[in-house]
């Protein structure tokens, strides 16, 4: 990109961050207590208004291809077990990278690490929007997660953004600013959802799998909009170095914490990789439908996930942060076992909507909880928090894949069902009375 262009594009991008958050600025600093990562004038710190817009630019793509790319590959005469595999190993890798570079991120800084995740976005886009050579794919799909759905977040690189999210905020404000984060996510996944519905469109001029490639060139746009928002940020000294302390009873008990949330979060990623990565490759059998109608229906569901993220903001501010999660993922829990049950698409596709924002609508207080969980080890605690979801998640598209192609539409969500179930009955018990900060 030539210089003047990358000038003009890098003023576009903060033009447009002052823009989104001039009306929810106020949330950073409506408490008395001071924080110093705060401005005086009820502003956010520059950190978390780039970081909260390149989730933005990035949710786009994730939306398009959470909607389309099974079906891409369902269109080029993959199988289910070779869908679920190839999610599978993306998943598998994403959570070796997290492994890799959460804990070192607390040593040397976060910037670097987000820069080196948009370049292989990058990259992955523009290779599958080039082949679609089976190898290729594969590569490009690992590298760049497609159809993980990632709410927009940097991957496996996520920890690092929540990380550097919580540095600069106070601990009461965090449970408020990772739920609006989340619902830029789920509103930015939504528009690309709604996007790959447009593919039914293209079928006839392009074909049934030329029609699915330009969306791949959302997923590109978006990583170059992060790198170029982010190569502007610059992290302060104290944010690449983690001091060292020896064994304590404070660093004890934040182990204990840590260790109930990998158990718990270990039922919670098994049952997630039952359903989200291949639900709409599930919607296209169990109902013949194509991208016009998932596209749309999934779209609902990041809206009212969106709105739950919302909804939860509040409520986290009165209730603490484990009441609202047992709440609505208890109700998201039911909605999950009427999905597979139900004869119509419609009300199928409304039922998981629903069900999405009952349960999705819970991550930003989920998160902040993780992060409050340590003093000065949050790029481990946000690792440990990713990678123990993700190792079992990455299992159940291969699982939930050969069950599809045996034609075992229901007993995924069942056993999904189950899990989750698990996961809150561990997780009330064990986080129980706590609030962060």
């Amino acid at each position: 990109m030539p210089l003047c262009l990358g000038r003009k594009f890098r003023k576009c991008c903060v033009k447009w961050e002052a823009v989104l958050f001039r009306q929810m600025s106020f949330l950073a600093c409506s408490e008395n207590r001071p924080h110093p990562a705060v401005r005086n004038d009820n502003t956010l710190p520059l950190v978390v208004s780039r970081l909260m817009t390149a989730r933005g630019a990035r949710s786009l793509g994730q939306g398009a291809l959470v909607a389309a790319f099974t079906l891409y590959l369902h269109a080029l005469g993959w199988t289910a077990p070779e869908i679920g595999a190839t999610l599978s190993a993306a998943l598998l890798a994403g959570a070796v990278l997290t492994m890799a570079v959460g804990p070192l991120s607390d040593r040397r800084g976060r910037r670097r690490f987000l820069l080196i995740y948009e370049a292989l976005q990058a990259g992955a886009a523009l290779l599958a929007l080039i082949t679609a050579w089976p190898t290729a794919l594969v590569l490009a799909a690992i590298a760049g997660g497609f159809g993980r759905g990632a709410n927009g977040s940097a991957g496996p690189f996520a920890p690092l953004e929540q990380a550097w999210v919580a540095q600069a905020l106070p601990a009461e404000k965090r449970g408020t600013i990772f739920s609006v984060n989340a619902a830029i996510g789920f509103i930015g996944m939504a528009l690309g959802a709604l996007l790959a519905g447009g593919v039914q469109l293209l079928i006839g001029p392009l074909g049934p799998v030329l029609a699915y490639r330009p969306l791949f060139l959302l997923s590109l746009a978006g990583s170059v909009s992060a790198f170029v928002l982010i190569a502007g940020l610059h992290e302060p000294p104290s944010a690449r170095q983690s001091s060292v302390r020896p064994a304590s009873p404070e660093r004890l008990g934040e182990n204990r914490m840590l260790a109930r949330l990998v158990i718990a979060n270990t039922l919670n990623g098994l049952g997630i990789g039952m359903i989200a990565p291949l639900i709409a490759y599930w919607f296209a059998l169990r109902f013949q439908h194509g991208p016009g109608t998932i596209g749309p229906a999934l779209a609902a569901s990041f809206v009212l996930g969106a709105i739950g993220s919302v909804a939860v903001a509040r409520v986290a501010s009165r209730y603490g942060l484990i009441r609202p999660v047992i709440v609505m993922r208890g109700m998201g829990l039911v909605l999950l076992t009427m999905v597979p049950l139900v004869p119509a698409f419609g009300i199928s596709a409304a039922l998981y909507a629903l069900r999405t924002g009952f349960n999705q609508g819970t991550s930003g207080v989920r998160q902040a909880l993780v992060v409050g969980l340590t003093r000065d080890r949050r790029g481990l605690a946000a690792s440990l928090q990713n990678v123990s979801i993700q190792i079992p998640r990455a299992v159940g598209p291969l699982v939930s894949g050969l069950m599809l192609h045996e034609g075992m539409l229901r007993t995924p969500f069942f056993i999904a069902a189950a899990l989750q179930m698990a996961y809150l009955v561990l997780y009330a018990w064990f986080f129980r009375g706590y609030a962060a900060g």
